[in-house]
């Protein structure tokens, strides 16, 4: 009998390069049980990032071992529910936070703020391995103050930035869960913030978590954003990332 090649699924390579969902089989007009019911899991792993809360007391503690200027603040969304119905309410302070920054009377160059966004967890675990690897370098060229935020999103750091006299933010937020990265964080930058601004004024940096982008590029291209927003005095859309230069920054040995 003469033998035939047996061709192999296609989609077993592409498998290896991804977690999205592909090449999940049938039974009949419906999916394999293993894939329905990994499905479920992953949609409620999202839905649980969602509602997962910042870990106020851990990260307090660890924001404050940097010895800088430290401000515990909350938005004008009372609740996740509130903040889920209302984004607005998320880019605002809410009076006690606006009256905590009013009594700041030191000087700032960079507003580092750490918020939960939408999924809480993706900052807990990861925030503060970015900053320990970041302050050190950044305080020697720059005053730097922290700011911790309750139920905030990105527009936030405009107001905070504004209020402390910052000329450069960069917020650390929880990013939309998907179905296969519910703990990814972001960041978005800005140069000269101020209430009001909107998206094309901001750098961002996205897809921060263990299968996506690693904290070193992260770290990197956050760099590069701060460094080039100070030479060129602004952010946002005009500002390129030349991959090239992040390249090269791969081996020097600090990251200032």
């Amino acid at each position: 009998m003469e033998n035939k090649l047996i061709q192999t699924d296609p989609s077993e390579l592409l498998k290896t390069q991804t977690n999205a969902r592909i090449g999940l089989g049938n039974v009949g007009g419906a999916l394999p049980t293993q894939q329905t019911l990994s499905l479920k899991l992953d949609h409620a792993r999202a839905k649980d990032a969602v509602f997962s809360p910042l870990n106020i007391e851990l990260l307090a503690d660890a924001l404050s071992e940097f010895q800088l200027p430290f401000f515990l603040l909350k938005s004008k969304a009372e609740n996740k529910i509130e903040y889920l119905k209302r984004p607005d309410l998320g880019r605002r302070l809410e009076k006690h936070s606006l009256e905590i920054l009013e009594k700041n009377n030191e000087k700032t160059d960079i507003v580092l703020v750490i918020t939960d966004g939408l999924s809480a967890d993706a900052v807990n675990t990861q925030v503060i391995n970015v900053l320990k690897q970041l302050i050190p370098e950044w305080s020697k060229k720059h005053k730097i103050a922290l700011a911790l935020v309750e139920n905030g999103r990105v527009a936030i750091a405009d107001e905070i930035g504004e209020r402390l006299g910052g000329k450069f933010t960069a917020i650390f937020i929880g990013e939309r869960p998907g179905l296969s990265s519910p703990h990814s964080m972001g960041i978005y930058t800005t140069f000269q913030p101020k209430v009001g601004l909107t998206d094309e004024s901001r750098n961002c940096i996205s897809n921060i978590h263990p299968d996506g982008l690693s904290i070193p590029q992260a770290i990197r291209i956050l760099n590069y954003y701060k460094e080039e927003s100070y030479i060129n005095q602004y952010s946002g859309f005009k500002l390129k990332l030349d991959l090239n230069l992040i390249e090269e920054q791969k081996n020097t040995p600090t990251i200032g």
